[in-house]
């Protein structure tokens, strides 16, 4: 597939206008304290996975309204010292797997949560183990419209507040050291990073990877892939319903949630990713930080001739080194 989106030029310095809510912060606020009023953390217990090297507990949280949701807690098994954390959020469709999928940041030293995605896992990988029990809110089948005419109802909603509720759990685990916490992921993952990022203003770095949720009232217009394709297709049966969907989805805009950002923050993007489509991706790193007052360390890495799968391990093997500097600089 050929490149569709903007020149490497005018992505460099995309930087649109945004239809954001007056009340976005008092939304997020609002959403985030009221499911903030207990501890996170419900259990943590200790599960055989044949692996010698790491430990890894089966954890239980509480998210969006005290839901309970899943992840998994590993740490090398060899430490004896409070590590920085990696929480680490899942694609679409995507859940939590099992504990020995993931094991690229547990194995760079890190202590690692991979949360589950609540109501998902049935698309690809090895499934989930939290369900959505606020998903009867009406829309369409795929989690991307679930609650689309209402942002209250909007799954995307629940699941940031389980994102952000993550690190709290995360520093509530023993040997984790709660003042180094970054947020990772990719698509989806990517996106749910980001909206932390802007939510905890304490967060030590993120690092995102074909960000999903940003730039979406553009994503639309370009793409019918993947979750933006659920979204057109629903609102394709519901005609005149575009107006209540944009502003449910202004809510969610990772653009919006970067320019509240402080954190250090890594980006990749492949410029042939029609599922994300890269000005996006762009936007979210050319505002980044612009309302929080800092002047956080940020890089973005562009891979030209890839689609979503972007820098895949070579991008990876820069994130690990980003990362380790950030932490030596602490």
């Amino acid at each position: 597939m050929p490149a569709f989106d903007l020149s490497p030029t005018e992505l460099a310095r995309h930087r649109p206008d945004l239809d954001e809510p007056d009340d976005f912060d008092a939304f997020w606020r609002d959403t985030v304290v009221r499911s903030s009023a207990c501890e996170p953390l419900v259990s943590a217990h200790p599960v055989e996975t044949g692996l010698r090297l790491t430990r890894t507990w089966d954890v239980i949280f509480k998210g969006f309204g005290g839901d309970p949701v899943r992840a998994w807690f590993s740490r090398p098994a060899v430490a004896d010292r409070p590590l920085p954390a990696v929480v680490e959020y899942a694609g679409y469709g995507r859940g939590r797997g099992l504990p020995h999928e993931r094991l690229t940041w547990v194995t760079a030293g890190y202590a690692h949560l991979l949360m589950d995605n609540r109501g998902q896992g049935d698309q690809y990988g090895c499934g989930g183990d939290t369900p959505d029990p606020h998903a009867a809110a009406p829309g369409g089948p795929g989690p991307a419209v679930r609650g689309l005419l209402d942002p209250h109802d909007h799954h995307w909603r629940r699941l940031i507040t389980d994102a952000v509720r993550a690190v709290s759990a995360v520093r509530a685990l023993p040997g984790v050291d709660p003042g180094r916490v970054a947020a990772v992921g990719n698509s989806q993952g990517g996106g749910l990073a980001l909206a932390v990022a802007g939510l905890v203003q304490d967060l030590a770095a993120v690092l995102v990877s074909a960000p999903l949720l940003c730039g979406i009232r553009r994503a639309l217009d370009l793409t019918d892939a993947g979750p933006y394709g659920e979204i057109a297709a629903y609102l394709s049966v519901r005609r005149g319903a575009e107006n209540a969907a944009h502003r449910t989805l202004s809510y969610l805009e990772g653009i919006s949630f970067a320019r509240r950002a402080h954190a250090p923050a890594h980006f990749g993007v492949g410029l042939r990713d029609t599922v994300c489509p890269p000005s996006g991706a762009y936007a979210a790193f050319n505002r980044y930080a612009e309302l929080s007052g800092a002047e956080p360390r940020k890089e973005i890495h562009a891979y030209p001739f890839n689609g979503h799968e972007g820098g895949d391990a070579v991008h990876v093997r820069r994130q690990l080194a980003w990362l380790a500097g950030v932490w030596a600089s602490d």
